[in-house]
């Protein structure tokens, strides 16, 4: 009923930036949390970051935090993570996922809808 297309992956080198944005369409909900995952070959789905209905509450992972900022527009019904000094341990698929309630969750049972995945590759 909500379909979320993740964007702006690619291959970057070691303290660079890219900024990922997550498009929802279809039936979107006016007052649903989001959040951003990611999970490398061999590990667990991680919570990343995350952002309530109104953005003005947002949490961080301690791996990201003062290097990645959430944000979202509602209007445009888009979520966006920018991501600065990136590191390779960074290098992932990251996916977008939203919950039909306001507050954030930072973990992914919580989480009603997701999103393809977009591959962001950092080199050392």
């Amino acid at each position: 009923q909500v379909q979320l297309v993740e964007s702006g992956g690619g291959l970057v080198q070691a303290g660079g930036s890219l900024r990922l944005s997550c498009a929802a369409s279809g039936r979107t909900f006016s007052r649903y949390a989001m959040g951003w995952f990611r999970q490398a070959p061999g590990k667990e789905r991680e919570f990343v970051a995350g952002i309530s209905w109104s953005g003005g509450s947002t949490y961080y992972a301690d791996s990201v935090k003062g290097r990645f900022t959430i944000s979202r527009d509602n209007v445009k019904n888009t979520m966006y993570l920018q991501m600065n000094s990136l590191k390779p341990e960074d290098t992932a698929v990251y996916y977008c996922a939203a919950r039909r309630l306001n507050v954030v969750a930072t973990m992914a049972l919580e989480y009603d809808y997701w999103g393809q995945g977009t591959q962001v590759t950092v080199s050392s």
